[in-house]
């Protein structure tokens, strides 16, 4: 059988930059406008927050690159219950997440038909969405990953267009005269943005995820997680400050495509049309990738035998097939559950809120995990730093929690309580295995002695 085409730090680079990018920033201006310029502090220590976190990723990645991302962590050093509840937790944020990124696509392709933004026919074109990126996904990773890369270009374009000649048409007035519209204190309003924003940024582990099918993932792993992070957060910190300039706030508020508004407020229509279209296209394709991420991550943890068997079945290619079939129907009963929100920005908000707090948990696993791998391979000394770096980011996650709304974190906590009682059913599935492979090798042993 031939070796399946692995996926080079070019492409790993968009991979991460394009699950970020490819739908964290084009509505969250919207979402942002309720909270009001204050957001800005917000997305700065996010932006520090996941420069943190793409830090840890990028050592793991370096010194024991594992597919499976933070799954695999948890079960190397913290045994194959926290293992088995890493990967549940993550995997439904994934799922759960990725729902958010073909309503912005289409929300912004709203912007040429606009009856897309009525809840039934939007719920529609979404679900054409998800299982067209769902097939394309079947057809190998090496093929997501071109995709991604030509539709990460598109994203870049309203993306960087907006945060560099946006500046021509930026009004401090209207920037001035939004600086906290949420009625919460100023230290409750930037708990708020930082909770949000940091959905922008979920997507820095994907490399690391998805090292299995990254070519030298030692170092190229490490590679594509820093830089991808670092190409977001210019362009985030950059594009959401102009448009709280440009756009006034009450109508940033509504808008189910905030980079497309602002392009029309700058040039005309011609320039909404233009974004709207780069828009589509880059959150469109971002799907991909994040569909890619969450069926590796079920794989990884199927083979170890901490979920269930199916996710570990691939094809030719070494693509999880039924895996991706599964997800595509979950992401299907997500969409049908939340369509009854009168805006794409709406929905969003609700999907993005409840994948954020989720995702939270593996990554403070992530963080502590890191610091065993490096103990185990640096001095004391460096050892010392590192733990001083992860517990910030540790810190860090554990704010974004604070910030998030108090019903979903309370319904994340009864989840992640709640999946404890299928943990059994995977352990005797582990301990039959390795039962199995015991009496496969004392057979194997006897006949080499006969």
């Amino acid at each position: 059988m031939a070796e399946a085409k692995k996926i080079g730090v070019v492409g790993a680079t968009f991979l991460v930059a394009g699950n970020m990018m490819g739908s964290g920033v084009f509505l969250l201006p919207s979402s942002l406008a309720k909270i009001g310029t204050a957001s800005i502090w917000g997305w700065l220590i996010t932006t520090a927050g996941a420069l943190l976190l793409a830090f840890v990723f990028a050592k793991l990645g370096k010194l024991a690159p594992k597919a499976g991302g933070p799954y695999a962590y948890a079960r190397d050093w913290f045994g194959p219950y926290m293992g088995f509840q890493t990967n549940t937790i993550y995997w439904f944020a994934n799922w759960i997440g990725n729902v958010a990124i073909p309503i912005a696509a289409v929300g912004y392709f709203s912007y040429f038909f606009p009856i897309l933004s009525e809840p039934l026919v939007r719920c529609i074109a979404v679900l054409i969405l998800v299982w067209a990126l769902s097939f394309a996904n079947m057809i190998g990773p090496a093929f997501v990953s071109r995709v991604q890369t030509v539709t990460t270009s598109f994203a870049l374009v309203p993306i960087l267009g907006i945060a560099i000649f946006g500046w021509f048409f930026f009004d401090a007035e209207i920037f001035k005269g939004a600086y906290n519209v949420s009625g919460e204190s100023n230290f409750g309003a930037i708990s708020s943005a930082a909770a949000l924003t940091l959905w922008a940024f979920i997507g820095v582990e994907s490399a690391s995820v998805t090292a299995g099918v990254v070519e030298n993932p030692e170092k190229n792993v490490a590679r594509a997680t820093l830089a991808g992070v670092f190409l977001a957060a210019i362009a985030y910190i950059a594009s959401s400050s102009v448009i709280m300039g440009m756009v006034p706030n009450g109508e940033l508020q509504v808008s189910d495509a905030p980079f497309a508004l602002a392009a029309a407020k700058a040039v005309g229509g011609w320039g909404g049309a233009l974004v709207s279209l780069c828009a589509f296209v880059g959150a469109a394709g971002s799907l991909g990738g994040w569909i890619l991420l969450t069926a590796q991550s079920a794989k990884a943890a199927s083979d170890d035998g901490l979920f269930p068997s199916i996710f570990s079945k691939t094809n030719k290619d070494d693509v999880p097939v039924k895996g991706v079939l599964i997800v595509a129907v979950l992401m299907t009963l997500a969409v049908l559950v939340t369509s009854t929100s009168k805006t794409a920005s709406a929905q969003f908000d609700v999907i993005t809120s409840a994948a954020v707090v989720l995702t939270l948990l593996p990554y403070i696993y992530s963080c502590v995990a890191c610091y065993f791998v490096v103990e185990r391979s640096h001095t004391l000394v460096h050892t010392g730093a590192f733990w001083t770096l992860t517990s910030l980011t540790v810190v860090y996650c554990l704010w974004a929690i604070y910030g998030s709304s108090g019903t979903i974190v309370q319904y994340a906590f009864l989840f992640v309580l709640f999946i404890t009682v299928f943990y059994p059913f995977f352990s005797e599935e582990r301990r039959q295995q390795r039962q199995r492979s015991r009496e496969a090798a004392a057979i194997s042993a006897g006949a080499q002695r006969s």
